[in-house]
């Protein structure tokens, strides 16, 4: 699939910019310029159209969400998505993981000297395109330009604010004995696409990451009556990490059926590869629930009438034992420990 041509749709071509942002000198026209003629045009709405350090909104009576993310990927654009949507992405995901409706963003760029303006703008683009598919909105924010060797191209920082529109409290601590555990979807796929790109390495079909907003098919599971005890996205860590997470804060044993849980086969293969258990792979797409048994198949049938929720699966369930653990029965019957992983064993991909 080709590429866009970007530099058709920057308000102000692309060839009036210097060729690379420079550290030094950043601050004045060019930095009102690139703010003016293509930052603010790209991301234009009523909120921030009075250009001032704040911008001011309402909402309705009820509770909000506030969550904050950084995103640091290397490399910058994969199969899959960028940096610009991830970022996009990952903040609607973190509000819709409390029950949330996004609202709107913010988003801070720190850009490294030297990076290209055409990559800058593909980023823009691909925020704004982003957050409109996302039904939000990004209302205010900042940008600075760093020394060369700083910055490593590009670094964007997102908040997020969403209204709770549901009366349950979504979290670890309400996870019970008799809890089902249900995936959304294929797991492990964002870690290696990006993993695959930065060895230079071909398979027979490209992986590509799973970054992708979640929030609409966790509002209709919410709007079905259905009792979410927790919500919780795959990223960093991924599945195992996420499980323990939540075994520690319910202080409750959960048992998954390592055979329940959905990983591609050319994922697998890649994890083999590089000894990697696609367990500890992150995803940007993907989130598990926990809800009483008795409701699971319904949220199974939310879950794959969605894209992306094709492979979603019931995986396990939370134990009646005592004790933050979480056990996994292997393939061949035996049961094993799922510890978290130890340190970062993919660096820089989110």
């Amino acid at each position: 699939m080709s590429q866009p041509d970007f530099s058709r749709t920057c308000p102000v071509p692309i060839q009036q910019y210097p060729q690379v942002l420079m550290a030094h000198g950043s601050g004045g026209k060019l930095m009102h310029q690139l703010l003016e003629q293509m930052i603010a045009p790209a991301f234009s709405n009523p909120l921030s159209a009075n250009r001032h350090d704040a911008s001011v909104f309402s909402v309705q009576a009820g509770r909000l969400a506030f969550t904050t993310d950084s995103y640091v990927v290397r490399p910058l654009r994969f199969p899959g998505g960028d940096i610009g949507s991830m970022s996009v992405h990952g903040t609607v995901n973190d509000l819709a993981m409390s029950g949330a409706r996004p609202l709107h963003l913010s988003c801070g760029f720190i850009i490294e000297e030297g990076l290209p303006m055409e990559t800058l703008w593909e980023v823009v683009c691909s925020m704004r395109d982003a957050a409109r598919r996302c039904g939000v909105q990004i209302i205010t924010g900042d940008t600075k330009v760093v020394d060369k060797g700083k910055g490593d191209g590009l670094f964007i920082n997102t908040a997020g604010v969403g209204v709770v529109e549901t009366a349950l409290e979504i979290c670890p601590g309400r996870v019970v004995a008799g809890d089902s555990i249900i995936v959304s979807g294929d797991l492990g796929r964002h870690g290696m696409a990006i993993l695959a790109v930065r060895e230079g390495l071909q398979f027979e079909s490209t992986i590509e990451s799973d970054s992708a907003p979640v929030h609409e098919v966790v509002r209709e599971i919410l709007e079905g009556g259905i009792r979410v005890h927790c919500l919780r996205d795959l990223t960093r860590g991924g599945l195992a990490s996420a499980l323990n997470e939540i075994a520690q804060a319910a202080q409750v044993r959960i048992q998954i059926d390592e055979a329940a849980v959905p990983v591609a086969e050319n994922v697998r293969s890649a994890c083999e590869l590089f000894g990697l258990d696609p367990l500890h792979v992150a995803c940007e797409g993907r989130f598990a629930v926990f809800v009483p048994s008795a409701e699971a198949g319904r949220v199974l049938d939310i879950l794959r009438r969605h894209p992306g929720g094709a492979e979603a699966a019931i995986i396990g369930t939370v134990n009646p034992k005592a004790g933050s653990l979480v056990v996994m029965r292997s393939r061949i019957g035996a049961s094993r420990i799922l510890d978290m992983p130890s340190g970062e064993l993919l660096p820089r991909i989110c």
